[in-house]
């Protein structure tokens, strides 16, 4: 048989163009996997050891998790994040005021607890230095 200038012509994808084509989402072990890898890989010692326990924990926090709008959502976050740290998109980026927006207390004083812990990490090495 032979092909037909018809059938070579074919889109490769079907997105509008618009909008970026949907994520495949990984399942979580070999995500959880890919950003303990990604961490160190591409992050200095002091920032990989905080980023380690900070997934570690988020992780088992989200093991029995029942609610699959909720767990996509977890996914999604995790799979963009180390997209970010894959590519150095991370450097100097803020948070996004929607997200933060979207925030409970609960991760809101999370945020304030890693915030101050990067903080004690800085002086601890300043103080060494």
């Amino acid at each position: 048989m032979r092909a037909t200038s018809r059938f070579l012509a074919t889109a490769a994808s079907t997105g509008n163009g618009l909008r970026p084509a949907p994520l495949a989402l990984l399942p979580p072990i070999p995500l959880y996997r890919r950003l303990l890898r990604a961490h160190r890989k591409y992050l200095p010692q002091e920032m990989r050891l905080l980023g380690d326990e900070y997934i570690k924990a988020e992780f088992r926090a989200h093991r029995n998790v029942d609610n699959p709008a909720h767990l996509v959502g977890f996914l999604t976050e995790w799979q963009l994040y180390a997209q970010k740290i894959e590519g150095d998109a991370w450097i100097g980026d803020k948070l996004d005021p929607a997200k933060v927006e979207k925030m409970s207390d609960q991760q809101i004083g999370q945020m304030y607890e890693l915030m101050m812990a990067i903080k004690r990490s800085r002086e601890e090495g300043d103080d060494q230095a």
